[in-house]
């Protein structure tokens, strides 16, 4: 492993096109990245709803949590974001939790994100894919199928 050596940046100006470079950085990295805008306790399906930005938001049961599930549910309502929303916090019981570790905990919500995953991937059309393409309609596209009667 090569080592990096760090740059020192004590005396480097802040100008208002740096600033304007550093405040645009930081918008790209929240947008790309899961950070929870609002949390809330459903005392009747005892689950955290936690909510997005985009107004999107996911149902946690409880239950379906070692690390919550015995909570009593005076400390689930007092469980707060944290890490700039990537995480569960309670303070008092020195507990902090990664939503995406819960999120990725649930087999389902894994299911349905490979799916989307994989519908969205196989949309997508390579430089090769359509040069493939354009060659078979040149040869008059794909041969019609032949059905032998039995």
């Amino acid at each position: 492993m090569k080592p990096i050596k760090a740059r020192e940046h004590a005396d480097e100006v802040i100008t208002r096109e740096v600033l304007t470079e550093a405040i645009n950085q930081g918008r790209k990295r929240s947008q790309c990245s899961l950070h929870a805008t609002t949390l809330e306790y459903l005392s009747t399906l005892k689950a955290l709803a936690i909510g997005f930005s985009d107004k999107t938001a996911v149902l946690l049961p409880v239950d379906n949590y070692a690390e919550l599930r015995d909570l009593p549910p005076e400390d689930l309502e007092l469980i707060e974001l944290g890490f700039a929303g990537s995480a569960l916090c309670l303070e008092h019981k020195d507990l902090h939790v990664s939503i995406a570790g819960l999120i990725s905990a649930s087999d389902s919500l894994m299911a349905l994100a490979a799916s989307i995953i994989a519908a969205r991937n196989g949309r997508r059309s390579s430089v090769a894919k359509a040069n493939a393409s354009k060659a078979n309609g040149l040869k008059g596209g794909r041969p019609r199928k032949v059905i032998v009667p039995s």
